[in-house]
């Protein structure tokens, strides 16, 4: 105490002491970075020779002004606190309440019903409108639809927006939803895409209006299917709305899948964009009847006819041309007039070799072994784990989160007649979402069950690891009560990783106090005295754990920003709240913050209490052992 004293002294007479060697080499070092023409860095390294200065001139008077006025404040005060915690039969009160307050908060938050999300959605960066026109349509005019398209969403977008990067558009390749997973050229569907800037150069300006004003405003168009969303964050999922319907008769499929739309549909869900089949049942064809008895009197197969309208309207590879090390095939097939012309493609000859007739070389019209029908077809069949299966789906309005429309939709198929034979079931992000459920469900059992082997090794007991991992178990108490409060959406993800980690500071804390509780017993003292000096010793690493950690996470949570590139070369931090990472940490850190915060007072009060009742529960029952009369010898 003597040379902390005399240190302080030695401190206060002269502030800068050993601070002025450092000061001159940081000095001489910021010059040579100026000189060098390393702006930012000479900046940067002025800036922490003045933090260490402040530090030395500032800080440490506040350091020590806490540590000698505010911190005994704050421990005495604590310990006034556990003395009346522990006193009479008020822990037996104190944990009555908090399994109260436990049942109290899941009720509470089963009655408001949060919306839970599968990964937290936020201002959109891109919006994608996706143009489907029956299977046939020529590509111009998918083209000059997509350009009407184009045009509308340019029309709401206003010219030259300072928000908007880029408006591109597709037609054909690439232009089809990548989560159809398909990758062929579709001239029957367009796309366009409309790129914002970062969410730093928007100025405060929101771009989810802007989805719905595109949605509103490109649905009039007859003969489309048009879909607007906004880029998908997280992992890749199945569409929000999606509801397999699968039967091994094709027609019953059929037949269920229509009329579980229209049923649907009839209901007017909120929240629902709209039900989409990905199932085409006008797929235009054209149908070429072989008389298989002229054929087989003319000597020529039903394969070689294939073969030969085949390679008429597709071609056949005859030869190849190389220009350096490149090589390119030469195609032969038709002219575009016969190709495109039913009648045209009837009159062309096929030329084969009749082996009825010795292998002699024959051509004949096509129109003499075959006739034309025109008719439609399925577009494809879908089958999943061996059973034909047809797909609902849909997208979600801004303002609804998939969760709550598809509790709707399930709750709406119960009253759906389902015939026999047939099945249907709610998949997409709404089984993704189970999924990671179950999967953070099992996550949080192996670490409690790893964290709860390993404090057993260490208090060697079995009574202190179950003390201190009944506080994570209520610390969720606090977080589903902040989320209460403040009204936020629950992330099944992100949410769930907070819990996790809100475990293991949780854990820490707890450690603290119930290793120097048991010191305090091993140096002799009294269970109270140990339980209230070893509270009050270790209430201060308790706090700066929890509000070191509450507010470092608190920036992440309100998503500030700072730039410090430009801060320290332009003297320009660009500072702003929000942003892409907040949507995805924004829900973890305030899982942590509001399970933290809750959980710093089960350590300081909750936890001294229950280590009590153990202890008083001990005494009762080694008493009620030694109490019992021993058996008579005979």
């Amino acid at each position: 105490k003597y040379e902390d004293e005399k240190s302080i002294d030695d401190h206060r007479k002269n502030p800068l002491k050993g601070l002025k060697i450092i000061i001159v080499v940081f000095v001489v070092i910021s010059g040579l970075l100026y000189l060098s023409g390393n702006v930012g860095m000479g900046n940067f390294t002025i800036f922490i020779l003045l933090l260490m200065v402040f530090n030395r001139l500032y800080l440490r008077k506040v350091v020590y002004k806490f540590n000698e006025g505010l911190l005994p404040k704050l421990m005495n005060g604590y310990e006034k606190i556990l003395e009346w915690s522990l006193k009479r039969y008020r822990p037996i009160g104190i944990m009555v309440g908090l399994v109260v307050l436990f049942v109290v908060t899941i009720m509470i938050t089963i009655w408001r019903s949060p919306k839970l999300e599968f990964f937290p959605q936020g201002e959109p960066n891109f919006i994608y409108t996706y143009m489907q026109l029956p299977v046939g349509t020529d590509i111009k005019m998918t083209d000059s639809l997509t350009r009407v398209i184009e045009g509308r969403i340019r029309k709401v977008l206003g010219e030259d927006n300072p928000i908007v990067e880029s408006i591109v558009a597709n037609v054909g390749v690439g232009a089809g939803d990548p989560m159809d997973q398909s990758r062929n050229a579709t001239p029957n569907k367009g796309k366009v895409a409309v790129a914002f800037v970062e969410y730093s150069e928007r100025e405060g300006k929101s771009t989810s209006e802007f989805l719905e004003k595109i949605r509103n405003e490109v649905q009039s168009i007859p003969g489309a299917e048009i879909s607007v969303v906004q880029e998908r964050m997280g992992p890749p999922t199945g569409k929000p709305v999606n509801i397999e319907v699968s039967s091994d008769d094709i027609s019953q499929l059929i037949s269920v899948s229509s009329n579980l739309k229209r049923f649907l549909d009839s209901l007017n869900i909120p929240g629902i964009e709209e039900l989409k089949s990905d199932f085409e049942l006008s797929n235009p064809e054209i149908v070429v009847n072989i008389d298989r008895d002229k054929a087989l009197r003319e000597g020529i197969s039903t394969a070689q006819i294939a073969m030969g309208i085949r390679n008429g309207v597709f071609g056949a590879e005859i030869s190849s041309y190389r220009d350096g090390e490149n090589e390119y095939p030469i195609i032969l097939r038709y002219s575009e007039e016969v190709r495109n012309n039913v009648d045209a493609l009837l009159s062309s000859r096929i030329t084969y070799r009749d082996m009825n007739s010795g292998g002699r070389i024959r051509s004949i019209p096509l129109s003499t072994l075959a006739s034309v029908e025109y008719s439609t077809t399925y577009g494809g069949i879908k089958r999943k784990e061996l059973q034909r299966v047809i797909t609902i789906s849909s997208n979600i309005l801004t303002g609804f989160t998939p969760d709550e429309v598809n509790k709707k939709m399930e709750k709406a198929m119960l009253s759906f007649n389902m015939p026999e034979g047939a099945s249907v079931k709610l998949t997409g992000e709404t089984e993704d979402q189970k999924e990671s459920m179950v999967f953070l469900q099992g996550a949080f059992g192996v670490s409690f069950l790893l964290i709860f082997l390993i404090l057993v090794m260490q208090f060697n007991s079995l009574s202190k690891p179950l003390i201190i991992l009944s506080e994570v178990v209520f610390s969720i108490i606090g977080v589903f009560l902040g989320f209460s409060i403040f009204g936020m959406n629950i992330s099944i993800v992100m949410t769930g990783f907070g819990i996790v980690g809100l475990g293991g500071i949780v854990v820490k804390n707890g450690i603290l106090l119930v290793e120097f509780m048991d010191e305090m017993q091993l140096r002799g003292k009294s269970l109270l005295e140990a339980i209230v000096l070893g509270g009050k010793l270790r209430l201060k690493p308790v706090l700066l754990t929890a509000v070191s950690t509450v507010l470092g996470l608190l920036a992440m949570a309100v998503g500030f920003n700072i730039n410090f590139v430009t801060l320290f070369t332009d003297f320009s931090p660009n500072i702003f709240f929000g942003g892409d990472n907040v949507r995805f940490f924004g829900p973890l850190s305030w899982t942590i913050i509001f399970g933290l915060t809750f959980s710093t007072f089960l350590t300081l009060v909750v936890l001294p209490v229950m280590y009590f009742l153990l202890y008083k529960t001990k005494e009762k029952w080694a008493l009620l052992i030694k109490s019992e009369p021993s058996e008579a010898t005979v």
